[in-house]
């Protein structure tokens, strides 16, 4: 069952994410699944209802998205993977306008899947590297380098 498992969630992130293929999320996807941290460390995203419009916005700030599976192995009803993202900035989705940059982000999903859909998602992701690289927020190494007077 597990190998089974890791090849849902390689189909997850090539479909959806790669491809963008929507209807993935409601064939995937149980109705009543959770997802926690997807658009930040506690927020909720409940179903396929909430998760479209997620990934739309962020298919629409970027749609050239790519990601890669580097890891990714199940055990029981769960998989984890490691993956890393890279992608362009052309929409204005997220409250700043298209800089034209390319950046590369990485995460680690948690999925578990019952019955070949998934029911929990847990994700942690770098989301302050991608605000970073698209200029919506500054840079923490100037900060962290500074000397105190």
């Amino acid at each position: 069952m597990s190998e089974q498992n890791v090849d849902i969630v390689r189909r997850w992130f090539q479909e959806v994410w790669n491809e963008g293929r929507l209807q993935t999320i409601h064939e995937l996807m149980a109705e009543d699944a959770v997802g926690i941290g997807q658009a930040g460390p506690e927020a909720v995203i409940r179903g396929p209802q909430q998760f479209q419009p997620f990934v739309e916005k962020l298919r629409e700030a970027f749609p050239d998205i790519h990601v890669t599976i580097e890891d990714a192995f199940g055990s029981g009803d769960k998989v984890a993977a490691r993956w890393s993202a890279t992608m362009t900035h052309r929409g204005g989705q997220l409250g700043v306008p298209p800089s034209g940059k390319r950046v590369r982000i990485t995460g680690i999903s948690i999925v578990r899947i019952a019955n070949g859909q998934i029911v929990e998602g847990f994700d942690n992701w770098d989301q302050f590297t991608m605000l970073r690289g698209i200029g919506a927020i500054g840079d923490p190494s100037v900060a962290l380098t500074a000397r105190a007077s």
